[in-house]
């Protein structure tokens, strides 16, 4: 497993934090008037280590699987669903392939492990380690074998990709379920604060949805660190993700994070190597319930680690949606640090 998870080191310089802190505050503003967008500069500045952050080739990941646990009742989705999805994806008629057309985002989408046979075709990476994973309710999710060769495939798929930003999405019925069972045991928290109801569950859905997890969690005492939780209650695409989130970090590309589950593989991949989220920048605060606990999860609150998502627009959707609708901002981001006057270039006065 050694070998599986690499060395990341911080990216704290303080040399170049101050000459990027020195060319933000000499734009033609107000010290701080931008606001969150001047975190944002500082942060890709840090990532790239340049004064002149640039953007190219972004690519949208999205990871599909098919967890066995969804057999109990906790979607209010069929598991035929991920399936027939990665079909709209892959057919342009998704929100996600809406965005990325949008903003010019290359989208793949990898079968980490969906219950269904598909054609090869563009746009299609077939990576799959099962059909699903197990029923965590009655034994793990994946071998430790398993989790590890799909670990290995995000890294390894990331890694083939050309640019310097990954946008994480994912696809899976029942796997908020996995991402509420990760929280819980890596932050100890009660599943209740932790599951949400995901595909739109009533009241009795969810509180049958809280009732399996809570049973799923007893059923696997030993898994506690970040690996064997990954294995029990993980899915394939979780676990993909989290290679290449590793992967993107070890290359010090900028790391898009969007809701949910693609959070929970972070925190999974945070807790092996802290120094992932120092390339992270949260695209936006889901409406799944556990998503703030999640963020919270991640560093402490006095820590610079701290997640602060650049929006909250109430998505609950997934797919890599809210990734792509905050892309813009980071080329903003990038767009002010190149083209911005400075006070002296601009033959502008300062600030007496």
């Amino acid at each position: 497993m050694h070998d599986l998870i690499p060395h990341i080191s911080s990216l704290q310089d303080a040399t170049l934090k101050a000459e990027l802190q020195q060319c933000i505050d000499g734009k033609t503003k107000p010290l701080g008037a931008l606001g969150r967008l001047e975190t944002l500069m500082m942060q890709l500045g840090l990532i790239q280590g340049t004064l002149r952050p640039q953007l190219r080739e972004p690519q949208m990941m999205v990871f599909a699987g098919d967890h066995g646990l969804a057999a109990q009742g906790v979607s209010a989705y069929p598991s035929d669903v991920t399936w027939q999805m990665v079909e709209n994806f892959l057919a342009g008629g998704a929100a996600v392939s809406v965005l990325a057309r949008q903003h010019g985002l290359e989208m793949t989408v990898v079968d980490a492990g969906v219950a269904h046979d598909f054609a090869p075709r563009a746009g299609l990476v077939i990576a799959k380690i099962a059909c699903g994973t197990q029923d965590a309710s009655e034994q793990a999710a994946m071998s430790m074998d398993q989790c590890a060769t799909a670990i290995a495939a995000g890294r390894k798929l990331l890694g083939q990709r050309p640019g310097n930003a990954l946008l994480l999405g994912e696809m899976g019925i029942g796997n908020t379920s996995s991402a509420a069972l990760l929280l819980a045991r890596l932050a100890d928290l009660p599943v209740a604060d932790c599951a949400g109801r995901g595909t739109g569950l009533d009241d009795a859905g969810l509180t049958h949805k809280i009732s399996v997890l809570e049973k799923v969690l007893q059923r696997h005492p030993e898994a506690r660190e970040a690996l064997p939780a990954l294995a029990a209650f993980g899915g394939f695409e979780i676990a993909m993700m989290v290679g290449a989130v590793l992967q993107a970090a070890q290359e010090n590309r900028v790391i898009v994070v969007d809701g949910f589950i693609s959070s929970s593989a972070v925190l999974v991949a945070s807790r092996l190597r802290p120094a992932v989220l120092e390339r992270c920048v949260f695209a936006h605060q889901s409406e799944e319930r556990g998503h703030a606990l999640m963020l919270q999860a991640m560093a402490p609150a006095e820590s610079a680690l701290r997640p602060q998502p650049l929006l909250n627009l109430g998505l609950r959707l997934g797919e890599g949606s809210g990734a792509a609708l905050a892309w813009p901002l980071l080329e903003s981001a990038c767009r002010v640090m190149a083209e911005m006057a400075s006070f002296a270039s601009a033959g502008v006065s300062e600030k007496a």
